[in-house]
């Protein structure tokens, strides 16, 4: 099993820090993606013809969509870090909003830090959205004494999002607007296993 990777990328993180906490040794190449635009050549466009980091390769089988990456990890780990019951859909839902509504937070981070083409104002504005979404749903929780997205315990789920919102100060996005999150935010750095990467805030 090998990791195409990126250490700056969003999306690359997200894999290294659920491999981290489910405890799999997950060997990486790093590529240049930024300003070598690696990811972006025959070698690379063979393997993702998206050009996309980050790639995961376990034998035949090749995975370059975050949640297929994910849920394949977890099952490699026995399961771990994936609920039961009612609580497992809800993962799905988080891990779908992640994927679709949170796009914007990787693609805004990009622009602001390596000069990626796009419309950095409307990808902040749709970033900021989804983490109000996010703020407002884990407010409910947290007044009916949850503490994280898909239930009781750390699951995918908070691993998949906790990224977009960490990071989100790279692109301009103020950590004082959503102080649900903040606090959310501290309870997934506790979690065994965690890893950081440059730009992630201690949430003291």
């Amino acid at each position: 099993m090998i990791l195409y990777n990126y250490d700056l990328d969003m999306d690359c993180y997200c894999v290294r820090l659920v491999a981290s906490c489910l405890g799999l040794d997950l060997p990486v190449e790093n590529i240049d993606m930024f300003p070598g635009a690696e990811h972006l050549g025959p070698r690379m466009l063979a393997l993702n013809p998206r050009g996309t980091l980050p790639v995961l390769e376990d034998g035949a089988l090749r995975l370059t969509q975050i949640p297929a990456i994910l849920g394949y990890l977890a099952d490699k780990a026995g399961g771990a870090l994936v609920p039961a019951g009612e609580d497992r859909a809800r993962m799905a839902e988080w891990l779908a909003f992640a994927a679709h509504d949170l796009a914007a937070a990787p693609q805004a981070r990009a622009v602001s830090l390596m000069a990626a083409p796009g419309d950095l104002p409307g990808l902040r504005a749709a970033a900021r959205a989804a983490l109000r979404l996010m703020d407002d749903q884990m407010t409910r929780i947290a007044l009916a004494g949850g503490g994280y997205f898909a239930g009781p315990a750390l699951s995918l789920a908070d691993l998949a999002l906790f990224p977009a919102f960490a990071l989100s100060r790279d692109f301009g996005i103020d950590h004082d607007e959503y102080p649900a999150l903040r606090l959310w935010a501290r309870r997934v750095r506790t979690a065994k296993g965690f890893i950081t990467m440059p730009g992630i805030p201690d949430y003291h």
